[in-house]
């Protein structure tokens, strides 16, 4: 067997290990050395290439970007403890409840500030699933599109920034570029920063918020008896201290959001700078409510100290996954593979966006991140595509990846705190329209980039 099509079989069966249940990290790296022993013994690879595994790690350790990502999620976890996601809805259901559709337009601006404010999918869907469709259920909501409401609005913490997965992503791109701008023998490459992404992904972002309200309002106006209006005589309370409660609420996380990733933009700060102001005002914002203590610190650290280590854990497998494949030339078969194509570049990018769409239904954004973004990303990005637009493209289809069954994170999410009448199918029934906007959204960003270059160049002056 050609060397290249070992390439493809370590890609399979690294995808096959991973449906199989087992963790993501170590299906990378073992399966990856069960191929690079087994090569080495039949004289088809070269396990020196695996020599450049320690130097890979340590600029892994020592990434001051990927800093970041520990400290975006402590401010994440600490604002979900400070109880802020409760109240929002609470007060923005107020707002909009009178409205036919109003609750699935408060779920979804929540989702919003909570994207903006903490980017943890897991914990806004569950929390926003707890809180509002059981009210969703009593108001006479239809199931699927509250379920589908909650879980699409729980997923833009994917794209809104600052994001988790824009964070990586952006490292992941940076690498790609200079590798392309290399081979091109440009020895003196523009950088792609993770203030790029979070530029051009904020446009797009609000655009796809844009998008679900027009959805809400057209059920509520053509199906009304999916989504009635709160009744006149529950109104209690409707006032004008409303207001003032409703500006209470939501000057704080929008303060945190507009220092955080208005230092950003700014450039007053970088990611990283912006991250730990994030995380000190997340304390202060606990301390505020009166939620901070030591045992809120203690759990805090520990899920933090959690989801960070699974992270980098998994970045280590792909670097050796990343290796191995390309020590079986597989990056120089998807190059050609990628070049060949009908319609050139546009052939190609159509091409990567349905495998990334595809293999959301078996991998999480995580794995597609680390193992598919950096064998495709430099061959795109040598056909001359903008790395910006590009990796908003990337970031769309990845949060698509939360909504599609049956693997989706979001449907299960929302599936372990949803009541007992609630059916896997109605989920599934639910996100089913707002899987149709997202592929919406990113057709119309493949038609127009300006949507996720201009921002950036005004911003940065690029």
């Amino acid at each position: 067997m050609a060397p290249e099509m070992i390439a493809l079989l370590l890609f399979a069966v690294v995808c096959l290990v991973l449906m199989a249940g087992y963790p993501v990290a170590f299906s990378l790296a073992g399966t990856a050395l069960i191929f690079a022993v087994a090569g080495e013994a039949a004289g088809v690879f070269d396990a020196n290439i695996l020599m450049a595994l320690p130097n890979r790690l340590y600029g892994i350790m020592t990434n001051e970007t990927l800093i970041a990502v520990p400290l975006f999620v402590f401010m994440g976890v600490m604002l979900e403890r400070s109880r802020v996601a409760e109240e929002l809805l609470e007060t923005m259901a107020a707002l909009f409840g009178p409205l036919r559709g109003g609750l699935g337009i408060s779920v979804t601006l929540v989702g919003m500030l909570l994207a903006a404010s903490t980017g943890i999918v897991g914990a806004t869907v569950v929390t926003m699933g707890l809180l509002s469709l059981p009210t969703m259920m009593k108001r006479g909501y239809s199931i699927p599109l509250a379920t589908g409401t909650i879980c699409a609005s729980g997923t833009l913490g994917q794209i809104i920034p600052p994001s988790i997965i824009l964070i990586l992503l952006g490292d992941v791109l940076a690498s790609a570029n200079q590798q392309a701008q290399l081979a091109m023998g440009n020895f003196s490459p523009d950088t792609v920063s993770v203030g790029d992404l979070f530029a051009g992904a904020l446009i797009p972002g609000l655009l796809l918020v844009l998008f679900y309200i027009i959805y809400l309002i057209g059920m509520a106006w053509f199906r009304p008896e999916t989504s009635p209006a709160i009744p006149a005589a529950e109104r209690s309370g409707y006032d004008r201290s409303l207001l003032w409660r409703a500006i209470k609420v939501l000057l704080p996380p929008l303060g945190l959001i507009v220092a955080v990733l208005g230092s950003i933009l700014a450039g007053a700060a970088t990611p990283t700078e912006a991250a730990s102001v994030g995380a000190v005002g997340a304390i202060l914002l606990a301390v505020a409510r009166n939620a901070f203590n030591r045992e809120t610190l203690q759990e805090v650290m520990t899920s933090t100290t959690r989801i960070t280590s699974m992270v980098f854990l998994i970045f280590i497998g792909a670097s050796l996954f990343s290796l191995v494949f390309r020590g079986y030339g597989g990056d120089e078969l998807v190059k050609a593979l990628l070049s060949d194509l009908p319609g050139g570049v546009f052939g190609a990018v159509v091409v990567v966006m349905v495998i990334m769409f595809l293999l959301g239904f078996i991998l999480d954004f995580i794995e597609i991140t680390f193992v598919v973004v950096p064998i495709v990303a430099p061959i795109l990005l040598m056909m001359g595509l903008d790395p910006v637009w590009l990796g908003v493209m990337i970031a769309i289809n990845l949060q698509t990846s939360f909504l599609t069954p049956p693997f989706g994170f979001a449907l299960f999410y929302l599936r372990g705190v949803a009541p007992a009448e609630v059916s896997t199918v109605d989920i599934y029934r639910g996100v089913a329209p707002f899987i149709v906007i997202q592929l919406f959204a990113l057709a119309a960003l493949g038609a127009w980039p300006e949507l996720a270059t201009w921002l950036p160049g005004v911003v940065y002056g690029e």
